[in-house]
């Protein structure tokens, strides 16, 4: 290890990473004694590595297999590859990654890269790589997206995307502000963090009982340069916090979460909406998004920076221009509180009411274990091979719950429960 990297590794509170991983391997995956472990994370990321191996064998994990990433690996191809590569992808790795999960092999992904690695890269290369990836990924994306194993993602304080949030301070300054900001938004800053997730999973699992309770067919969002009527699915089902994967492993898939959130119809969302934070989208800041939707499909987008980017998302697929989810979250969230940009969907999109575009959640249904694609699709869920999340929500935007027979409920007002 060199100087340079003590420097990083002691800004980091070694009890607090420890508890990170514990929360991990107990609370975000609930893995089984027996169970494999399928993880991902980028190189500056080992010290967690090693602890959430470490908890994982602990837990009586059968085999832990991790793959790592590495940003100037990541962009030696931008500089130095065949025009071609930027049309492939390994998908004989994510064959072998969908067989693992067909075999109830857990997942976790850690993310700590520099969001803003690929700024500086041709924006069609990265728009071809990023759509040959999600072409070779769905076979195990479906898994993932069907909630079929428990799954589970957390965050590293990489050096790089450290210097992106604090951009003012010295880098092992800037790192420990950004791991202080990570264990704080992931509840690992006391002396019980697992006693505290069980508490914050009891109050999310209050509010979804509430909006199933009520059986919305629609949700109306206003406020400043938005108007945006978001019809429900067809049997819907609110989710939020720890909840049951088809393998009967109770987990908690983000942390991390201060969301409730549920599967829009994807043919039944009218009006307007403006981003109220900027989605940061593979290397490109994306600001002021303003879309107009018409039986449930963006036919304008505009955003005052990263509009070509926007543009080229929107037409990755039939069902890129549709949504597949709506999410709730009160202003006062902790993420929101803090005043932060993490640059990262992970946090930024837990610290407001958002929408993603593009693929839903099955899980997000009644029965929905059960449900086959096409009867997705026929209640009204979406397909696409994108889901990216952005912000519509402040404290000056109201929602109002819409009942079967017209009726209106207060569901938000100025950012908050009502």
């Amino acid at each position: 290890m060199t100087e340079h990297q003590r420097n990083i590794s002691a800004a980091i509170d070694p009890v607090k990473l420890d508890r990170l991983a514990q929360v991990a391997v107990k609370v975000g995956l609930n893995l089984q004694p027996g169970q494999d472990l399928f993880l991902t994370a980028p190189m500056a990321a080992l010290p967690l590595v090693r602890r959430i191996v470490e908890h994982a064998y602990k837990a009586g994990a059968g085999l832990v297999t991790p793959l790592f990433s590495d940003e100037e690996i990541t962009l030696a191809r931008y500089r130095y590859a065949n025009d071609a590569s930027f049309d492939r992808a390994a998908g004989w790795l994510y064959d072998g990654v969908a067989k693992a999960f067909a075999a109830n092999t857990a997942r976790l992904a850690i993310v700590g890269d520099n969001p803003m690695l690929l700024a500086n890269e041709d924006p069609a290369k990265v728009s071809r790589a990023s759509k040959a990836n999600s072409l070779a990924y769905k076979p195990a994306l479906e898994k993932i997206a069907g909630f079929d194993i428990n799954w589970n993602i957390v965050a590293f304080p990489g050096a790089a995307w450290a210097r992106q949030v604090f951009p003012d301070l010295s880098e092992d300054l800037a790192v420990a502000k950004l791991a202080d900001a990570i264990f704080a938004a992931s509840r690992v800053d006391n002396d019980d963090p697992v006693a505290n997730w069980t508490a914050h999973n009891a109050a999310l699992a209050a509010r979804t009982q509430w909006l199933n309770g009520h059986r919305f067919s629609a949700l109306h969002f206003t406020g400043p340069g938005t108007d945006l009527t978001i019809g429900l699915a067809d049997g819907h089902e609110w989710q939020g916090g720890a909840s049951s994967a088809k393998n009967g492993i109770v987990c908690n898939a983000n942390i991390p979460t201060e969301e409730v959130f549920t599967t829009p119809h994807a043919w039944r969302v009218e009006g307007h909406a403006s981003s109220t934070k900027p989605l940061s989208y593979q290397g490109t800041l994306i600001d002021d998004i303003r879309v107009r939707f018409e039986a449930g499909r963006i036919v304008e987008a505009k955003a005052s920076r990263g509009e070509q980017v926007l543009n080229k998302v929107l037409d990755t697929d039939a069902g890129a221009r549709r949504l597949g989810e709506v999410a709730l979250v009160p202003h006062s969230s902790p993420i929101s509180a803090s005043g932060l940009l993490f640059f990262n969907t992970l946090f930024d999109e837990n610290a407001a009411c958002h929408i993603a575009l593009g693929q839903c959640y099955s899980k997000c249904f009644l029965d929905g274990g059960t449900l086959t694609p096409e009867q997705i699709t026929a209640q009204g869920g979406n397909s696409s091979l994108i889901h990216i999340d952005w912000m519509i929500g402040s404290g000056e935007v109201d929602i109002d719950g819409i009942g079967a027979d017209g009726s209106r409920t207060p569901v938000f007002r100025k950012g908050e429960w009502a």
